[in-house]
């Protein structure tokens, strides 16, 4: 359950992450104004409590790991959100990327 719980919380927390950046970026760079970009802060603040509630309480081992929920969910984000077509590499990234989170966070201690 543990683990389920971590790889839940990742998912939260991807989510608000990319979609705090993604506002912020559709507030900046594609002129939707400053209420856009209010919500983006929000929720990257949002982001940080989430992370805080990770079973594990090493900061070093939950930062380190997300990034690699961080890749593939940004690619995963922008497929949907903008439209954007991975190529081959892009995928193959991501998964070595997740792999990576499965060895941080999950091998045998």
């Amino acid at each position: 359950m543990t683990v389920v719980k971590s790889i839940l919380l990742f998912g939260v927390a991807a989510v608000f992450e990319i979609g705090g950046a993604w506002l912020i970026w559709q507030g900046v760079r594609e002129h939707r104004g400053w209420i856009w970009v209010g919500a983006g802060v929000i929720a990257l603040g949002a982001y940080g409590f989430v992370a805080t509630l990770q079973p594990d309480a090493n900061f070093g081992r939950i930062l380190a790991a997300y990034g690699g929920v961080f890749v593939a969910g940004s690619l995963a984000w922008a497929m949907v959100a903008d439209g954007f077509r991975p190529d081959r590499w892009d995928v193959t990234g991501a998964l070595i990327c997740l792999a990576g989170v499965a060895v941080i966070m999950y091998g045998p201690r």
